[in-house]
Order: C-alpha cells, then structure tokens, then sequence
C-alpha cells in the first residue's frame, strides 16, 4: 500500500486499516493541535527523529495496559512499603516532557523535538495532555507525558530519576487511572519493560472498540 501525503492545510488522515505492515501511514502534515487530536482518536501517531518529515503511525497490533491489570511484583511491593511513596499529577509538563527528552538523547537518541516539546505543551494547555511525576521519601524518583482524550490515556515517554523511579510512576498512575474509570493506556508499541508490568498486546479491532468506548466518556 502507499503512504500517504499530508496536506498541512487540510486537517484529514486517510483510513487507519490502510497502514503499512509496519504501522507507518502517513508522512507531512503538521503537529497542529486538531491535527493531533484527529490522530489519537483515530489511533494514530507521531513518531520521526530531527530532520526528516512528520511520520503518523497506526500499528495493526497495538499494545496496552489496562489500568486495573497493572503489574506489581513482589518485590516493588515490598518497596513501596518500605519507602514513603507519593506522587504530583501536572505539576511541570514542560519540564516532565524535557527531562524525558534529556534521558533519552543521552542514552539512545530520541523523537521528542523542539516541535513536539511545543506542540504536546499546547495540548496540555487545552487540557488534552497530561505529565505525572512520583517521588520517593520527598525525592523525585520518576515520571512520564501523554495525551489524554476521554477514558483513555496515549503513553508518550518515562524517564527515572531514582532507580525504579519510571516503575513506581507507572504503578500509581495507573491506580490514579483506574480510580477514575479509565480504560486503558496505549502503549504504543511493545516493549519487554512494560508486558512485564502487565502490558498486553491486541487486535487493532480490539484497540479500536476499547478507543471508541472511551472517547464517548468525559
């Protein structure tokens, strides 16, 4: 199939279902905050590195974290007994989402750019975008971004500060998610880190049933 070609004045994204095997099914376009709600709500995002045009990707197998199926091993558990353990919902974005890009580019490279920094900080604005951080014993240990539409929450990055810190991060806000009836949080794409704190991967059916179900709840 080809990829397509987006316009940048018209906001529009051709069928989801047509995507590359890969997951790649557009390229261009720009980062426009109708543009990207567009996006998460058809399934779709963004993902390109610094110099080439914005790549839009639709996985036909997707991967999530139900909010109530997060997994806690036996020894976290002991920890988070062990340590005062607390956390802070949309303290900094700007920050959570720099100090995502800082750990990344310092370890294997990353897509968080100036654009995406601007253009994810103006969704937060709108209240479409969300950052959490945890902290252990009063100490920031970890944290993670993402946008937020209905009852479902899109996982953009983590990072660690303390060991474990991105963990403990993703544990309490899942709880925080699942408190306030959430459905799930998109992944992505599969990592081994997150299927072993309960990730699971499923159809794009699926994903798509589970996406429109929540869309619909505010």
């Amino acid at each position: 199939m080809p990829v397509f070609q987006l316009d940048e004045k018209e906001i529009s994204f051709p069928l989801p279902t047509l995507a590359e095997d890969d997951g790649l099914l557009a390229i261009g376009g720009d980062l426009s905050p109708e543009r990207l709600v567009l996006a998460y709500s058809n399934g779709i995002f963004p993902w390109y590195n610094e110099g080439q045009p914005i790549m839009w990707w639709c996985p036909k197998e997707r991967f999530i974290i139900r909010p109530g199926k997060v997994h806690i091993s036996h020894s976290m558990r002991k920890y988070m007994k062990k340590h005062a353990v607390d956390f802070r919902l949309d303290r900094d974005f700007a920050d959570t989402m720099h100090r995502c890009r800082i750990k990344r580019e310092f370890k294997e490279g990353t897509w968080i750019t100036d654009a995406m920094e601007k253009a994810y900080f103006s969704l937060f604005e709108k209240g479409l975008a969300s950052c959490f951080e945890a902290y252990v014993d009063g100490e920031l240990a970890g944290g993670l971004y993402g946008v937020r539409l209905g009852k479902c929450f899109f996982g953009e990055s983590m990072y660690s500060e303390k060991e474990n810190g991105s963990k403990i991060a993703l544990i309490l806000f899942s709880m925080l998610l699942e408190d306030n009836g959430f459905l799930m949080i998109d992944c992505q794409f599969h990592t081994d880190h997150l299927e072993s704190m309960g990730g699971e991967r499923i159809t794009f059916e699926e994903y798509r049933k589970i996406l429109d179900e929540g869309l619909l709840q505010n």
